[in-house]
């Protein structure tokens, strides 16, 4: 039983960064994953691969998997430089970049 700890990164379907505050306790796959020769779908006979957990802190979730026993693996997220613009710096006179259209 294998464990990852991680924070989600935000989808590429929002620009806004819902359900990523958050850390998430998920399964390793045990085994693979097949297709049902009848219906096609994907299968697999691990059930733990349906829990997810989350905690609040990094600390809760490393707390969580050591009482029960769990072994982990730390992902730390990577935060992405916070770059300040304004819409007026397009039309400024002393534009680092040269005007494109």
């Amino acid at each position: 039983m294998f464990a990852r700890i991680f924070k989600p990164a935000k989808t590429a379907m929002q620009s806004g960064k819902a359900k990523t505050q958050d850390w998430v306790l998920e399964f390793e796959p045990a085994s693979a994953r097949h297709p049902d020769p009848l219906m096609g779908w994907i299968s697999s006979a691990d059930t733990r691969a349906q829990v997810r957990l989350t905690f609040e802190t990094k600390d809760q979730a490393i707390n969580y998997a050591e009482h029960h026993g769990i072994a982990f693996r730390l992902i730390e997220p990577e935060v992405p430089p916070k770059i300040i613009k304004a819409y007026a710096d397009n039309f400024a006179y002393n534009r680092r970049q040269s005007w494109t259209h």
